[in-house]
């Protein structure tokens, strides 16, 4: 399998070419495994979402992007971080509206810089947080996905996204502080 092959694959795909999607899953599966493992990992066992059913529900999405013209290979898993943020997002709303001020599930959207486990009142926070900070700087709302959502490296959020691997780390270190900011006022003025 080469990056190449991934890139033709997405194009086909793209240019309506629908068994060129089938072809593609069985190689990228793997990544997008251990992107959602990276999101879920800490999460208590037997929960509604694992990494299978996250990946699955992804490629439910993926698949009617039929008309992206994909980039790259990085670009498709970029796409893939934030079509599992829409996931977790709508999960967490669904948990929300199922739970009406009882007790919430955790939800981890693990990794080593954000892997504390939170709440889908949580999830939901980071998701309007992330939805005002796109207000100020698109690119660290995609480094985030990348980051948080995906579970994608400074090195393949730099590939993903086009761009140096110190701007992502720059990105990534001004997000993470603006959002800590954000969710420390949300709950002190217990918005949500």
């Amino acid at each position: 399998m080469t990056m190449q092959t991934i890139t033709q694959l997405l194009n086909a795909h793209a240019s309506g070419n629908k068994d060129a999607f089938a072809q593609l899953m069985p190689l990228v599966y793997d990544q997008l495994h251990r992107m959602a493992q990276n999101r879920l990992h800490g999460e208590r066992p037997g929960h509604t979402f694992n990494a299978t059913a996250l990946v699955h529900e992804a490629y439910l999405k993926l698949a009617h992007f039929d008309r992206i013209n994909y980039q790259n290979s990085n670009h498709f898993f970029a796409i893939a971080s934030h079509a599992m943020r829409n996931i977790l997002v709508d999960y967490a709303t669904k948990q929300k509206a199922q739970k009406r001020g009882g007790k919430h599930n955790p939800v981890t959207l693990g990794e080593a810089d954000a892997s504390a486990e939170i709440d889908v009142m949580d999830v939901l926070s980071v998701h309007q947080a992330l939805e005002r900070l796109s207000a100020l700087d698109k690119r660290q709302v995609r480094v985030v996905e990348c980051r948080f959502f995906g579970g994608l490296t400074i090195e393949e959020t730099a590939k993903a996204l086009n761009i140096s691997e110190p701007t992502v780390n720059r990105d990534w270190k001004m997000a993470r502080a603006w959002l800590n900011k954000e969710l420390a006022d949300v709950k002190n003025n217990g918005e949500v």
